[in-house]
């Protein structure tokens, strides 16, 4: 009697076992391919730094990037996007990359620059090259929807953004390295020495070189923060150019201090997924020390 008790309850513990690790795996599929990556979190920043020209104190940038429109993210998606970031009440606005998952085929590349032109900031809108942008051919396709988008697209230039007081920062923006040129030095080729600079470049892990140039601040997407990451493991995979430093705030030592911030993204690619690694839109206050 106590032997088949036994063997009952053992079948009956093995049951309940495999339907609840179904249970899990059904719902931990469930919650990467369909929670997850609408769960938007707008992460704020305070930059605090003694080179910060006066009249930039207060000053809000608003930072997103990795949309890869047309894999799982749609247009009313981006729609929802740019709600969110005029929401916020941005001074400037920065896309670092990755427009259109596959630009050959994305067929509805012209309703695209509608939605973006709703963004607003006073002082401009910033954009730079991702891989996938260059991808299917896409440089050129890329370049006309964000320029009549009401973007300026830095392709290895920067660009001054003066106050009324004459307080100035410059803003510089690189090509990717994947299929692109990245260039910092001609980047900064017109750029004051001591001025306060920002870097846009896609791939983050251009710091290392970035910080040899005075820079004081990098903004960099590319990663998705891993998209998906396991406890205790950290990203499966991360992507080439992104591989030590894929999220997050950094500091880069070297002739220089740089401050990194690697962007989450918006979007997936590759696979529909994303688990603990929320989709981000960053908010930075500059502060003058």
């Amino acid at each position: 009697m106590t032997k088949k008790w036994t063997r009952r309850s053992f079948l009956k513990k093995s049951i309940i076992g495999s339907l609840t690790a179904a249970i899990f795996a059904y719902g931990g599929y469930y919650y990467a391919r369909k929670i997850e990556p609408r769960l938007l979190t707008v992460s704020r920043i305070n930059f605090v730094h003694q080179d910060i020209p006066a009249g930039f104190n207060h000053f809000k940038i608003v930072h997103f990037s990795d949309t890869h429109i047309g894999f799982h993210f749609e247009l009313q998606h981006l729609g929802q996007i740019v709600e969110r970031i005029n929401s916020l009440s941005p001074d400037i606005i920065f896309f670092t990359g990755d427009l259109m998952d596959e630009p050959d085929k994305c067929k509805d590349a012209a309703e695209i620059i509608p939605i973006l032109e709703k963004l607003t900031a006073p002082y401009g809108k910033f954009a730079v090259y991702g891989n996938h942008d260059h991808g299917g051919y896409g440089t050129n396709l890329y370049k006309n929807i964000m320029e009549k988008s009401g973007f300026q697209l830095l392709m290895n230039q920067a660009c001054e953004i003066g106050l009324p007081n004459n307080d100035r920062i410059y803003i510089a923006g690189i090509d990717e390295p994947m299929l692109g040129s990245p260039d910092l030095f001609t980047a900064l080729e017109s750029v004051p020495e001591e001025s306060f600079k920002i870097l846009l470049s896609h791939a983050p892990d251009l710091a290392d070189y970035a910080a040899k140039h005075n820079i004081h601040l990098q903004l960099s997407g590319h990663s998705h923060g891993g998209q998906v990451k396991l406890p205790f493991i950290g990203p499966l995979v991360k992507p080439p150019y992104a591989q030590k430093y894929y999220e997050g705030l950094y500091t880069v030592e070297s002739e220089y201090k740089l401050t990194l911030y690697v962007n989450r993204g918006i979007g997936t690619t590759r696979l529909p997924f994303r688990f603990l690694s929320r989709p981000e839109i960053t908010v930075f206050t500059l502060l003058k020390e």
